[in-house]
């Protein structure tokens, strides 16, 4: 493990190099070499130079296929809206929408129109439009070239150049904020969940009554929002 942990911060590496920056004797990394290079972990080039085999690629891949974002984010869901005090949210992608997949509500008399299972059109709503935000840019103006803008909510966006406008806000400074977008008088702010390979994978959000996300609340409701989105990215394996 020490010396394929090398290979974290190192693309190729040599049997000197690794001798040296592991401390372990030559002959011992020579040996050792030779074992995870017969069982795919490691492969040689024809300069003698060694990197990560594909299997690590095989096990990666099934790793993320087999991860239930679900279970891995309900702590940090959790803290969130004990520290908050507000309904927090999961939400995933689905085709041209987004679904909510997980909810934490609050215990406060009036509650929200969002329950598990509910969908929204990418671009209404804070949780939709920071998936929208990151999507890979061709497919982002493909939905924004077909999609009509249709009104939910008072203030959902109408304008593509508008809406465009505020893609480009949200991943500059990585959150969503939406008002009265899919229901009125409520509001919504949201924060990208990555997973291992830096892609978009879902949103988290806090959802509420307008009344309770006023400027002066809005800046630490931001950081608390981007630290539990980071957090649940970190245990999907993001490391940027």
């Amino acid at each position: 493990m020490d010396l394929l942990n090398l290979f974290l911060t190192h693309r190729r590496l040599s049997i000197n190099e690794m001798a040296q920056l592991s401390c372990i004797p030559k002959t011992s990394v020579h040996r050792m070499i030779g074992s995870l290079e017969e069982m795919g972990f490691l492969n040689k080039d024809k300069d003698g130079q060694y990197s990560l085999g594909l299997l690590f690629l095989q096990f990666g891949n099934l790793v993320a296929e087999r991860l239930d974002i679900r279970p891995i984010a309900l702590p940090v869901m959790q803290q969130l809206r004990d520290d908050v005090g507000e309904a927090v949210h999961l939400v995933l992608r689905d085709d041209w929408e987004s679904i909510y997949i997980e909810k934490l509500d609050t215990d406060h008399p009036v509650r929200l129109f969002t329950k598990i299972g509910k969908k929204a059109p990418l671009y209404a709503g804070a949780s939709s439009r920071i998936i929208l935000a990151f999507m890979p840019e061709q497919e982002r103006e493909l939905y924004l070239d077909e999609i009509e803008l249709k009104p939910i909510g008072s203030r959902t966006i109408l304008d593509k150049e508008q809406l465009r406008a505020s893609l480009a806000l949200s991943r500059a400074s990585g959150y969503s904020f939406s008002r009265s977008e899919l229901e009125d008088y409520t509001a919504e702010l949201s924060a990208p969940i990555f997973d291992h390979s830096g892609q978009i994978i879902a949103a988290l959000s806090i959802a509420g009554l307008e009344v309770h996300f006023g400027e002066e609340q809005l800046p630490g409701l931001v950081q608390k929002v981007r630290d539990a989105a980071y957090a649940v990215s970190r245990k999907l394996g993001y490391n940027q």
